[in-house]
């Protein structure tokens, strides 16, 4: 399928001859001494060969043809592993297990020698990954931007049911897929102070840092399908100014003569810095500016250089924000075009306003930016400076267009005021961007109807959706091989580049033997994941089950907890009737906490607990299974997403933007369990609400019911409900270490239940009646799978893409010839 995109073909005896150079020319190493190791990188580099020329004449053509570029900035990009993908992409997949079949390694082994990049944590990294190969694979210029952090979030280990974080080493033998490229490096500052200065008889303001630091890009080609666009994606790794004080180092001074470098180097050792204390909010704050202020300087290099001029930037370059982390570009590029550059305030706004977009990711109030006013002067005192300019001559427009209106002041206002002034993110990345977007149609909603209405009543052309996506080249025609040639064998392979084709599908709807082969794939696909829990964690599944699967951030909006609960309420029965009539399920867990939310580790310490409690329990444990898998990462949710019989997407209605695992379990044949939540909403519009199982309250009844909602009401006339929260108030799953769980006790009947999951219980517990009765017909439960791979055609992020392109950022697709 994929080889007839292949651009330069070349046969398997090249790719291999390719290996054998590399091995002794680029790792000099003799055949005698070779590693599996040293095959993965040198067989890497063969491949990354191939498409060297390819991403070079990309680069030119979109040179030559003066193209208006995208640049997305995004502090997370979690790209996953790159060898299949490329292959897969590159049209080279058979030519690479072909040449591969006779040597130390098979083409398998040789992908699970791949490190996943430590780029990202959850969502938003994944998406913009998705998007960055749906750019390159629409033939739409564009250039991602983002952080090569040394050891990523974390690598999370389980130790006695608890996370233990340990450092994510993904690069220490190196990283085949990059390139440095020191040419394009630039100077970073931070602190010092500003002075007004008289030059040319004109008063100026001018910064005098106190530190520097040196920005160093490394590139990572990003492969379009078929092969014909290989995009860009920059990523800066922080490096010292001065690396070593000689003087302090010949005094005996031996820790502060590198202590620049350490200090430096920090900006990008990890992905969001523990921000429980004042030493992580200030790196936070560090690393979001370095990251702008280098990409920023790139793009204004790259526009200069190719013949534009800084007044007609907006007409070569537009920058998307992927939500607040990268705002500081707004400050960055008016410090830039008034203080370098000389453009009168007036104009450098108009020209920063037409360049910058916005993407709005959550409604949650701590991931809403917020930074301390006296962290800022210290920091970036001009930048501090600017920002209060532009919130001054903006709460101006807003004083004329609503006088004596001070609510919309307080809330419209970048500054919030309190016994320490914050500057808020959002608001300043509203204020300084053409476009802003959510990305579900419900989240969208919300953005313009609660959490910015002021805005959206100010500007309300400002405002839209662009619902989320994913690449079906790596969720479906990669990770789920077995499904895709099937699919493929029945449709032809146009899908892989338009997935609404998967429509044709639903002529199949009746067909027992397309609906056996569905179901016959699926079951290969339990069997691999089986097989890897029990190599990993030494637990037997049984693929037979139904596998039930919640793999996602842990945070409690998502309400894990709910699954936590509901399991215990199953457990409860079959202790108490142990001839209960339910059908075998392994419920799949994988989640990382992030390291200082101590509410999210404790539910991980509960999920293990209540696993363990069911394993210990004879007539229980035959039919029920909990299983954690550790350190969720992209590779182990190709192994999970394909396996999935049923998607647990059960987050507080209003809560999710969108979430993009929904879709990937819909692509690869998963039924979902949701409310109606984020994108959701617009998957059961697409594959219909009867074939999904949809529960809870709605947001609006979220809202309406907020005000009155007693958990404790929930508790003393539910039985079954006040059982299992007794269970875990009483230490029936952690009798050696009472109280353990009593902060969970707590947050769901004494602080409140904020995330309603006792107001959604029982209506949840009935949808997992209907998913058990559902199951227990094959047939019908075939159909409806089916059904959801058929419609799940407008969560390609290609159409997301498209839609940015046309709609925002007013980009045309250029082919290499």
């Amino acid at each position: 399928m994929a080889s007839d995109y292949a651009f330069d073909n070349p046969s398997a005896e090249t790719l291999n001859k390719g290996l054998r150079w590399h091995l002794r020319h680029t790792l000099a190493i003799s055949p005698s001494k070779e590693t599996d190791r040293d095959w993965y990188y040198a067989f890497s580099v063969a491949l990354r060969d191939q498409l060297a020329d390819r991403w070079m004449k990309t680069q030119d053509c979109y040179t030559a043809k003066n193209a208006r570029r995208a640049y997305y900035l995004s502090l997370e990009f979690l790209i996953g592993r790159l060898l299949g993908n490329n292959a897969m992409n590159m049209g080279l997949y058979q030519q690479c297990q072909e040449a591969l079949k006779d040597g130390r390694l098979s083409w398998e082994d040789m992908q699970e020698m791949e490190r996943d990049p430590g780029l990202g944590n959850g969502g938003l990294g994944r998406l913009a990954a998705c998007f960055v190969d749906s750019l390159a694979t629409l033939h739409l210029p564009c250039i991602g931007y983002g952080l090569r952090y040394d050891y990523g979030l974390f690598r999370q280990q389980i130790v006695n049911g608890a996370q233990v974080e340990e450092p994510d080493t993904w690069k220490k033998d190196g990283y085949p897929w990059e390139f440095k490229r020191p040419a394009y490096a630039h100077s970073v500052c931070f602190g010092g102070e500003i002075r007004r200065m008289e030059v040319n008889g004109k008063l100026i303001w001018r910064w005098f840092p106190a530190e520097r630091v040196n920005g160093m890009p490394y590139d990572i080609p990003v492969v379009g399908f078929g092969g014909q666009n290989v995009n860009n994606l920059r990523l800066w790794s922080a490096e010292a100014d001065n690396e070593f004080d000689f003087q302090d180092f010949n005094q005996g001074s031996y820790e502060d003569a590198v202590d620049s470098k350490v200090r430096a180097e920090n900006l990008t050792k990890v992905l969001y810095p523990n921000d429980n204390i004042e030493q992580g909010k200030e790196l936070r704050l560090r690393q979001q500016y370095f990251f702008v202020a280098c990409s920023l300087h790139d793009i204004l290099r790259r526009h200069l250089s190719e013949g534009g001029t800084v007044h007609n930037l907006p007409e070569r370059a537009t920058i998307q924000l992927n939500d607040t982390h990268p705002t500081l570009v707004i400050p960055e590029l008016m410090r830039l075009l008034v203080d370098e550059y000389d453009v009168p305030w007036d104009e450098a706004w108009q020209i920063t306003r037409a360049c910058v977009n916005y993407t709005n990711h959550t409604i949650l109030p701590e991931a809403l930016e917020k930074w301390s006013v006296p962290l800022f002067r210290r920091l970036l005192p001009r930048h501090l400076q600017i920002i209060f300019d532009i919130n001054s001559r903006f709460l101006e427009e807003v004083s004329a267009l609503y006088p004596g209106n001070l609510d919309k002041l307080r809330n419209m206002s970048i500054i919030q005021e309190g016994d320490v002034q914050a500057i808020r993110m959002a608001n300043l990345a509203i204020i300084g961007s053409t476009h802003v977007n959510g990305v579900a149609k419900i989240h969208s909603d919300i953005l313009k109807n609660v959490i910015f209405k002021d805005f959206a009543e100010m500007w309300p052309e400002k405002f839209t959706n662009m619902t989320n996506g994913i690449t079906q080249r790596r969720w479906l025609l990669f990770c789920n091989q077995p499904l895709s040639r099937l699919i493929t064998g029945r449709i032809g392979d146009g899908w892989v580049t338009d997935l609404d084709k998967l429509r044709d599908l639903e002529r199949f709807v009746e067909d027992k033997e397309f609906l056996h082969q569905l179901m016959e794939v699926k079951l290969q696909n339990k069997r691999r994941l089986a097989a890897y829990i029990e190599k990993t964690l030494d637990i037997p599944v049984d693929p037979e089950s139904l596998f039930d699967v919640q793999v996602k951030r842990l945070h409690e909006y998502k309400r894990q907890l709910m699954l936590v609960l509901y399991i215990i309420i199953i457990y409860q029965r079959m202790v108490k009737n142990p001839s209960l009539d339910y059908p075998r399920r392994t419920f799949i867990f994988a989640a990382k906490a992030a390291p200082g939310y101590a509410m999210a580790k404790q539910i991980i310490r509960l999920i293990h607990a209540v696993a363990q409690t069911i394993d210990e329990t004879p007539g229980v444990r035959e039919r029920l299974k909990v299983v954690f898998l550790p350190d969720y990462r992209v590779s182990l949710a190709e192994l999970i997403i394909p396996a999935a019989d049923l998607s647990e997407q059960i987050s507080l209605a209003g809560m999710e933007a969108s979430g993009t695992g929904c879709m990937k379990l819909m692509l690869n044949g998963a039924l979902t369990i949701g409310t109606l939540d984020g994108a959701n909403v617009e998957m059961a519009q697409e594959a219909g609400e009867e074939n999904l199982f949809i529960f809870g309250m709605t947001a609006q009844e979220v809202a309406e019911r907020r005000a009155s909602y007693s958990p404790w009401d929930i508790y003393h006339t539910d039985p079954e409900i006040r059982a299992a929260i007794e269970a875990i108030r009483d230490n029936h799953f952690c009798p050696q270490e009472p109280s353990l769980f009593q902060p969970i006790v707590q947050s769901l009947l004494d602080f409140g239940d904020h995330y309603m999951l006792l107001g959604d219980l029982k209506s949840y517990i009935a949808a997992q009646e209907r998913v058990n009765q559902l199951y227990g017909d094959p047939q019908a439960w075939a159909r409806k799978v089916l059904l959801n791979i058929a419609r799940s055609g407008k969560f390609s992020s290609d159409r997301t893409i498209r839609e940015y392109a046309e709609q925002i950022w007013k980009v045309s697709p250029v082919i290499p010839e």
